[in-house]
């Protein structure tokens, strides 16, 4: 017997959300009629939806227009860090190892997943660099297919404007602390490829 048509509906609207499926998607409606603390849900993303917005100078997700990082004084304005979604900045921000500005594109590259170029913001990072004319982009998209893709399409974008700046993209390679035999494959790969050229010293100190 097929399910009562609200509960359909529920179901229906967690299969929305990316990587969620049918079964994922009821196995979340009966636990939100289950668990009454779950259906804080419902009131929660009613208030996301109403009380935030997209800066219109980083495009990220923000309560203020510009948001806090763009209208903060200390940041450095000649350092643009290119990111795919939100959370990378976050990510980046609790690491505190930047101290630029972002731009964010809210998604990647992936034709074959329906991503087109027209969904990303890159054509306002162009108009941004034009305008604000850093001195260093840096493309910090993921180390997958589609974070390089990414890069390129927004490298391309930028030669095809006729821009002069230099464009820099995150390194990869072996995580401080890390353990090679628990690495990914890729991880190794691209340590490998990225090698840096050590100097032997001219007058090593005798061995104790």
């Amino acid at each position: 017997m097929a399910y009562p048509e609200p509960l359909e509906r529920l179901i229906a609207a967690f299969e929305r959300y990316p990587g969620v499926g049918r079964r994922t998607a009821e196995r979340l409606a009966f636990h939100a009629l289950r668990d009454p603390a779950a259906r804080e849900l419902a009131p929660a993303l009613e208030r996301a939806v109403k009380e935030t917005e997209l800066c219109r100078a980083c495009c990220n997700v923000t309560r203020s227009n510009p948001c806090a990082i763009c209208s903060d004084p200390e940041r450095d304005g000649t350092l643009l860090c290119v990111v795919e979604q939100p959370r990378d900045v976050e990510a980046l921000e609790r690491a505190k190892v930047f101290r630029g500005r972002y731009h964010v594109l809210m998604g990647a590259f992936n034709p074959a997943d329906g991503a087109e170029e027209a969904q990303l913001f890159v054509a306002r990072l162009v108009e941004r660099v034009k305008r604000e004319a850093p001195r260093e982009v840096i493309l910090a998209t993921d180390p997958d297919a589609e974070g390089e893709a990414t890069a390129r399409l927004v490298l391309e974008k930028l030669a095809r404007a006729g821009l002069v700046v230099r464009v820099t993209r995150m390194a990869r390679g072996l995580p401080a602390g890390s353990a090679i035999e628990y690495l990914h494959k890729g991880v190794l790969e691209d340590a490998l490829t990225g090698r840096v050229e050590l100097v032997l010293p001219r007058n090593p100190p005798p061995r104790p």
